[in-house]
């Protein structure tokens, strides 16, 4: 288990001070795939650094289980040598001077790892084989793909067998095809080896498909911290629910308090079922938050009877249709609000007035109103 506690990291830049880590606190499970989920600058990979003893934090603590590895205010300071770390950097870093053996080989002949050659061998050829390049275990690195010297950076990383794996953007260099490969291997590979892995990325997909835990960060600080479903389906700001995908936001009041987190809520299009994370007194403001696939749409001449199941319908017209592979995503306006909806087909062409409603009865809500 790795503990961070008030953790703080600040720079200088053009005469003031930056806060890059501001007051982290963060737990992060043995054995768990937890990824640091952000927008570039919010110190998701200073974090990162910290946790290896790259970076160098102002004050508050790291733990790895019971042993305290660093803290500035009691002068303790692990280096990353002796951390018990394997890392994976962005770059890959592989040496072009070096084969795949010796460059898988490298952690076990410096440091604190000195192992007898029989030992060397056993261990890189083990690795390289569970990495899936047995075949390469001696070609130059130069002659390796993208995805190759990925994998060879893993297994450097892996090959004494740390007990966490820090991972910085790793695929984010990789063609998307190759990306989406990768992610299912990796993380099958996580669990099959049960490393503790903290992941860096900005990239939303990677880390709902491949993660334990997403602790999502903005501006130095961990806005939430959950599964991905909670953090998707429940999110605690609308930053954490707008960084994870497209949201539709629906003004309403609340009508009806029935315990803390939940009740009901009157919007101009009807009334629904909410949860929340606090639901304020009746008659305040909230925001209702509509994921794309959250609509169901029929077409007016199509509709005949009221097709909901809810009490939620909007009348909407089509000014655009985007065609995505597996499904259409179309934008709809209401007044001069837009909405975003996602259906299978081309079942609402641009000018067509269309209902949509809702797929689910209750709505995910924030309190207050949406600042532009």
């Amino acid at each position: 288990m790795i503990r961070l506690e008030h953790i703080h990291k600040t720079f200088r830049s053009r005469g003031r001070t930056v806060h890059v880590i501001d007051d982290i606190t963060q737990t992060i499970p043995d054995g768990s795939f937890f990824t640091l989920l952000g927008p570039s600058g919010c110190g998701k990979t200073t974090t990162l650094r910290v946790i290896a003893g790259l970076e160098r934090h102002d004050a508050g603590e790291v733990w790895f289980e019971d042993s305290l590895i660093s803290a500035p205010e009691k002068k303790v300071f692990t280096p990353t040598s002796a951390r018990d770390i394997g890392m994976v950097f962005q770059s890959y870093a592989i040496w072009p001077h070096m084969d795949v053996f010796d460059n898988v080989a490298y952690p076990l002949t410096t440091g604190r790892h000195r192992f007898d050659k029989n030992k060397i061998t056993q261990r890189v050829t083990e690795t390289i084989e569970l990495v899936g390049l047995g075949a390469l275990l001696h070609a130059p690195s130069t002659a390796l793909s993208g995805g190759q010297q990925q994998r060879v950076a893993l297994a450097r990383a892996l090959v004494a067998q740390p007990k966490v794996l820090l991972l910085d953007e790793p695929l984010s260099n990789l063609d998307a095809l190759l990306r989406e490969r990768m992610r299912g291997e990796l993380t099958q590979l996580q669990r099959r080896l049960g490393v503790t892995s903290v992941y860096v990325t900005h990239d939303r997909a990677e880390a709902l498909s491949m993660s334990d835990y997403i602790a999502v960060m903005n501006a130095g600080r961990i806005e939430m911290t959950g599964t991905p479903t909670e953090i998707y389906t429940q999110p605690a700001t609308m930053f954490v629910a707008q960084f994870l995908g497209h949201c539709n936001f629906i003004e309403g009041t609340v009508r009806a308090r029935h315990d803390e987190r939940s009740g009901i809520a009157q919007t101009a299009f009807g009334s629904i079922s909410i949860n929340m994370p606090s639901v304020p007194a009746i008659g305040e403001a909230i925001q209702l938050l509509i994921r794309p696939e959250d609509f169901t749409t029929v077409l007016d001449s199509a509709r005949g009877n009221d097709p909901t199941h809810n009490q939620l319908v909007i009348q909407a017209r089509v000014n655009n249709v985007m065609y995505f592979g597996e499904h259409y995503e179309a934008d709809a306006m209401v007044g001069e609000q837009r909405l975003r909806f996602k259906i299978n087909s081309a079942q609402a062409p641009a000018t067509d007035t269309i209902t949509l409603t809702l797929k689910q009865t209750d709505c995910w809500a924030f309190a207050g109103k949406v600042v532009a």
